[in-house]
């Protein structure tokens, strides 16, 4: 899925919890299998190709984690949209090379973005997609979703203090450990001054996700484009630098974290669930960061 997966364990048996370390990133690597978009034989990538020339059935795990992207989906009014891959790649964010492209090739790939394009069959367990073109994009779901699976890989193998991350912004605490009885510390990056923190946080049977504009960007004709986008406009989302979501799952905070970003600060506070914890930081210098009430 293009990220590194770290875990940390506290323990007294070092032989179990090596076991436990290896199991958890080997439940990684079978979701790198199942969910990256970068590997062409993934089952991921097997819908990509296929679901626009009739229906696909998929596995029941990946049946589940499409109906439940296609359920953030409506409840973000379509600012999470798992569909809005050919988006990322006409601004060049798949890969990471970035470029500024004509409004044409902008529209063009709008219209074959939309979640309403995905249609599940529970009943034959199928996906298909009713246009030509239609690409679902891991890349807002996959690192949470990994996290909460290594986590429970853990939990069955008998650990109760453990810290597991997706390339660090995806990250869940579980338990606590020895000298931090409140839960792991974890520092939320100013994005102003990268050496610098805005905010912490402990995190006890508890995720945090964040979503920054200052982690994937370009520069161009005087302006920055940061790789969290507006499905419905084609255009990267405005007005937020960063946004972190503390939740009890880790897929529920990765995941919301990029509609509260691109809905804005007033939204997600009227949004948010009640046992959610929002950091949020606008584009603004009179008191950029806070948490929301």
């Amino acid at each position: 899925m293009g990220s590194t997966y770290t875990v940390v364990l506290y323990g007294t048996d070092r032989v179990a919890m090596e076991a436990a370390a290896d199991a958890a990133l080997d439940e990684a690597r079978r979701l790198d299998d199942l969910l990256s978009n970068y590997k062409p034989t993934s089952e991921w990538s097997r819908v990509n190709q296929r679901a626009a020339g009739g229906p696909v059935r998929i596995s029941e795990e990946l049946f589940q984690l499409f109906a439940a992207c296609l359920e953030y989906s409506r409840e973000s009014e379509g600012a999470f949209d798992i569909s809005v891959g050919p988006l990322m790649k006409v601004w060049g964010f798949y890969k990471d090379t970035g470029h500024l492209p004509h409004r044409a090739e902008v529209m063009t790939a709008l219209e074959k973005t939309g979640y309403r394009h995905v249609h599940l069959d529970a009943a034959a367990q199928t996906v298909w997609f009713d246009r030509a073109g239609v690409e679902l994009d891991p890349g807002g779901i996959g690192k949470g979703y990994a996290v909460d699976r290594m986590v429970e890989v853990l939990r069955r193998m008998h650990v109760e203090t453990a810290l597991v991350a997706g390339s660090g912004s995806s990250i869940y605490g579980l338990g606590a450990p020895p000298d931090s009885p409140g839960g792991w510390p974890i520092d939320i990056r100013d994005p102003w001054h990268p050496r610098q923190k805005a905010a912490d946080v402990f995190l006890k049977d508890m995720s945090l996700s964040t979503s920054g504009s200052y982690e994937k960007f370009f520069r161009a004709e005087g302006r920055i484009y940061a790789h969290i986008m507006d499905p419905r406009t084609g255009y990267p989302a405005q007005g937020s630098v960063a946004v972190s979501v503390v939740a009890p799952r880790t897929i529920d905070s990765e995941a919301w974290a990029k509609p509260y970003f691109v809905n804005g600060r007033q939204w997600a506070a009227q949004h948010k669930a009640k046992d959610f914890r929002v950091f949020f930081c606008q584009d603004r210098t009179d008191h950029p960061c806070a948490w929301l009430q």
